[in-house]
């Protein structure tokens, strides 16, 4: 095939110019764009991030500060609290981030036919089978697996296979699932992963459904899938063309940084609030009042909602929930409310779907279904 920018038509472009000027604009969109003239010499400059940056840099100053002044008896209670809290929360969870990170680049090269074949057609129940199942076999911790959904949405995938997607995959990943059959039990582990799986699957049907109602913008990167290879035959090709050396590495790593930064934003703020809670609110005050009623699992709701930990971070306590309080419900409802109501899922959310109205309505239809649940495990238990 010709190309569009040829020197026969880019030849036959100048002499339309003359002959119709209104037909220039149309032409010269088949090569690239046109710049305005108001915008051709200077660009818009970008404002800072400050959330961002702020966040970031007291991050790195709590971390930093922790190593060097450990256990000064001068320092303040709650600075000690914030420092220690900071780098606990890092070194639990830097090893997600950068999993997330390379997963963000990797997917940035497959195809896009090969990320839609994975996941199934959007809008039907196997399609978000599909995407809950990615979601609880992908080993990345909560905030990690937002860059990888981000990433998806992007890809095409629906809206209800990304909050399928989101919702069964912060806290049961296999390392967690592991670590949680050693705190409360393998009965109620199944019981927690197969429930949230269930609440994955109702709520992606749910938003597909309310889509196709047009209450909820669909996905606009959303263009079916265009290949008609198998899902081995195209993961075959890839896997053939694909070349690995140290600036391909480096490309890698530096896509997944950049299209990881609005989660990053967000993360370096949740750490801040996180820590500062832990100095400020006692946690025993909030685990002395989560007992197996309706009034200690609307404090969980609530105290999942505030306190926001990474999943490595959530599972310990909601398992001390399940122990320690004899309220497996609340544990429950600890691990998926903060999947729900977690501010930073929410505002990423907004981000990459540019609506509020999307991200308002995940804890809108999740919470109800997992207040319900809850409440029956507390019966139960």
């Amino acid at each position: 095939m010709a190309n569009c920018c040829s020197k026969e038509d880019k030849h036959k472009t100048e002499i339309e110019k003359k002959v119709s000027p209104q037909s220039s604009e149309e032409i010269a969109g088949c090569c690239a764009p046109v710049a305005k003239s108001d915008d051709s010499c200077h660009s818009k400059k970008q404002r800072p991030d400050y959330l961002l940056w702020v966040s970031g840099t007291i991050v790195l100053l709590c971390y930093v500060l922790y190593w060097l002044v450990d256990g000064h008896p001068d320092l303040p209670q709650w600075l000690v609290v914030m420092t220690s809290g900071v780098y606990e929360l890092i070194n639990r969870m830097w090893w997600g981030i950068l999993a997330a990170v390379i997963f963000v680049g990797l997917l940035e090269r497959i195809p896009r036919d090969l990320v839609m074949s994975a996941l199934g057609q959007g809008g039907t129940l196997k399609g978000i089978v599909r995407a809950t199942f990615a979601g609880v076999l992908l080993d990345l911790c909560s905030h990690g697996i937002l860059m990888v959904g981000a990433k998806l949405y992007e890809r095409g995938a629906s809206l209800g296979q990304l909050m399928a997607f989101l919702i069964a995959s912060p806290w049961n990943s296999l390392s967690l699932t592991i670590i949680l059959v050693a705190l409360i039990g393998l009965g109620w582990t199944l019981a927690f992963v197969l429930l949230s799986m269930a609440v994955g699957i109702v709520t992606g049907l749910i938003f597909d459904r309310l889509v196709s109602k047009g209450t909820l913008p669909a996905n606009p990167n959303n263009g079916g899938i265009t290949n008609g290879d198998s899902l081995g035959k195209q993961f075959v090709q890839l896997l053939k063309a694909a070349r690995i050396t140290p600036t391909s590495i480096t490309a890698v790593l530096g896509d997944g940084l950049r299209d990881s930064r609005m989660v990053f934003r967000w993360l370096f703020f949740g750490i801040v609030l996180a820590t500062a809670i832990r100095a400020f609110v006692p946690l025993d005050t909030y685990q002395a009042l989560f007992g197996p009623t309706v009034a200690g699992l609307l404090l969980t709701l609530l105290a999942a909602t505030v306190i926001e930990v990474c999943s490595e971070g959530s599972t310990p306590i909601a398992a001390d929930i399940v122990t320690r309080a004899a309220a497996p419900g609340n544990g429950f409802t600890f691990l998926m409310a903060g999947v729900a109501t977690d501010y930073t899922e929410v505002m990423v959310i907004r981000d990459m779907t540019k609506s509020w109205k999307i991200a308002l309505f995940l804890p809108l239809i999740s919470l109800p279904q997992i207040l319900v649940i809850g409440w029956v495990l507390n019966q139960l238990g």
